[in-house]
């Protein structure tokens, strides 16, 4: 399998949450995390679906990247809770 990036699908930020002076996507928490293939030719950029089949376009790129962290997860551990079961399933393949 090629690279692989994480992506973040955000939640909406919530107004109780959010500051007048922050900028929105400060409070804006992952609602799940996916598996992304490379996109063609950009071994730093993510393709444009998911392992699980969703578009990417609305995602945002994590830091995290499986290749730097030999031996962990594909995904940050803070964020074990909410990994895309069928992105998941896939990376253990």
């Amino acid at each position: 399998m090629s690279e692989i990036v994480v992506v973040y699908e955000l939640d909406q930020p919530s107004a109780a949450r959010t500051s007048p002076d922050a900028s929105p996507d400060a409070e804006r928490l992952p609602r799940r995390v996916h598996a992304v293939p490379t996109a063609p030719g950009r071994p730093d950029a993510a393709g444009p679906r998911t392992l699980c089949g969703k578009d990417t376009f609305a995602m945002e790129s994590a830091r995290w990247r499986p290749s730097e962290h030999p031996g962990a997860r594909w995904y940050p551990a803070e964020y074990a809770s909410v990994v895309c079961p069928d992105c998941d399933a896939v990376m253990e393949i």
